[in-house]
């Protein structure tokens, strides 16, 4: 039984029923929905090595705390959960967390790349395209952070060239940039994001997975020995399973929260905007580094994602957040212009943030039959394939081929 059927969920549900278990997705929207997992930037990231939780992070939260328009934003307010979260996460803002967590998240990312590549052979029914990723930089200072990020990009063995103004242009010469750099990660990949979610739904369902559409879970039913026995969902039916995944995003914490268990999460709002015919449109994708917006060619569109605000579950949309993404574009790409955005729906998601920046799976110690693979923040898309290997293996009693042990998902829980 997976909980959730955003990119985890579907990953997870294939991988199981390719090795012949009989699955059902229990998924709280309907069949329609738009999630993070639908309108995300679709990058896939080996070169986000670096967790969420890292120096400097603190900093600039309270830096940009006041600041509607800021790339990274906690909105105050009265919550004992988010108090804790942001202990936890102050904790984890370290050198030595990142030094630790550096080669895992490596390791997961070009797994998962292997994943994608496999998955779009034959065929390529989801726009992968394996063409790297440009971080472009307005400041010498920018430049030289990121530079120092490159070296220890190199250290892993992920490949990272340092470039000036021209020898980005060169690069990628269908637009205009104005930077006085970038750094260029020739291992990140892009897709088109709803295109992907489809082909993962189709296939999951013609290798049998069943889904179970508008079942909101409400709780569970266990038995005294450690086992789950069954879901139930806010209409008061109940659906029985021998094993469960619990990989339901931003709502994970409180799901884990009615078994006992710890799991924090913060909901981290992610907002994207899609030009559907761009004047110009670079051939790579891109990183506005002081900004942090990504920016994605998906076919003849061009989309531009970012921010990340913790507002919690049912924080407001918030058009200052789009303006900050907008406000941002013609400072990089001088032939993009505010005007070009008029009329363009922008959209706005929840994503699963734990405080030290690094996904939960694995066996929950206190259930046996439940495997928790939630938290990617905003690395689900880049770790859905392997995240999903690797909780099929889990529950079939495998060895993680990748050290998980990071990852687990009781590092919280009393």
């Amino acid at each position: 039984m997976i909980v959730g059927g955003g990119v985890i969920g579907l990953c997870t549900a294939l991988s199981c029923a390719l090795r012949g278990w009989r699955v059902t997705v229990v998924e709280r929207n309907g069949e329609e929905r738009d999630g993070c997992s639908f309108q995300n930037a679709g990058i896939i990231v080996p070169s986000h090595f670096v967790p969420l939780a890292a120096p400097g992070m603190v900093a600039l939260g309270l830096k940009w705390m006041w600041n509607p328009r800021s790339p990274f934003r906690v909105k105050p307010r009265a919550s004992w959960a988010l108090a804790d979260w942001a202990l936890k996460f102050w904790r984890a803002a370290n050198a030595g967390h990142v030094r630790r967590a550096a080669p895992v998240l490596r390791d997961l990312s070009l797994a998962s790349r292997t994943s994608y590549e496999d998955l779009s052979t034959p065929g390529n029914d989801f726009g992968f395209v394996k063409s790297g990723t440009l971080m472009l930089c307005k400041t010498a200072h920018a430049l030289d952070e990121e530079a120092k990020t490159a070296e220890h990009a190199r250290e892993l063995g992920i490949p990272a060239e340092v470039l000036d103004a021209r020898q980005t242009a060169a690069l990628d010469p269908d637009v205009a940039m104005d930077v006085v750099g970038s750094v260029y990660y020739s291992r990140d990949c892009h897709l088109t994001p709803d295109r992907l979610m489809a082909s993962l739904q189709r296939r999951a369902a013609q290798a049998g997975v069943q889904f179970a559409w508008n079942s909101e879970v409400s709780g569970w039913r266990t038995d005294g020995d450690g086992t789950l026995r069954a879901l139930k969902l806010r209409d008061g039916h109940e659906i029985e399973a021998d094993a469960f995944v619990l990989c339901a995003g931003a709502w994970s914490a409180g799901l884990a929260r009615t078994l006992g268990l710890d799991l924090p999460l913060e909901a981290g709002a992610g907002y994207s905007v899609t030009l559907p015919h761009p004047r110009q449109s670079p051939r790579l994708c891109a990183m506005l580094t002081e900004a942090r917006v990504a920016v994605t060619p998906m076919g003849g569109a061009l989309r531009f994602g970012g921010t990340m605000e913790f507002a919690g579950l049912n924080g407001a949309f918030s058009p200052a957040r789009v303006q900050g993404i907008i406000d941002a574009v013609p400072r990089y790409y001088p032939e993009l212009k505010h005007s070009d955005f008029e009329g363009v729906r922008p959209w706005r998601g929840l994503r699963p943030c734990s405080p030290d920046g690094l996904p939960y799976l694995g066996r929950s110690a206190r259930y046996s039959n439940l495997v928790v693979a939630t938290g990617h923040a905003m690395m689900g898309m880049t770790l859905g394939p392997i995240t999903g290997k690797l909780a099929a293996g889990i529950l079939s009693g495998e060895k993680p081929a990748i050290d998980i042990t990071m990852l687990s998902p009781d590092r919280y829980d009393p």
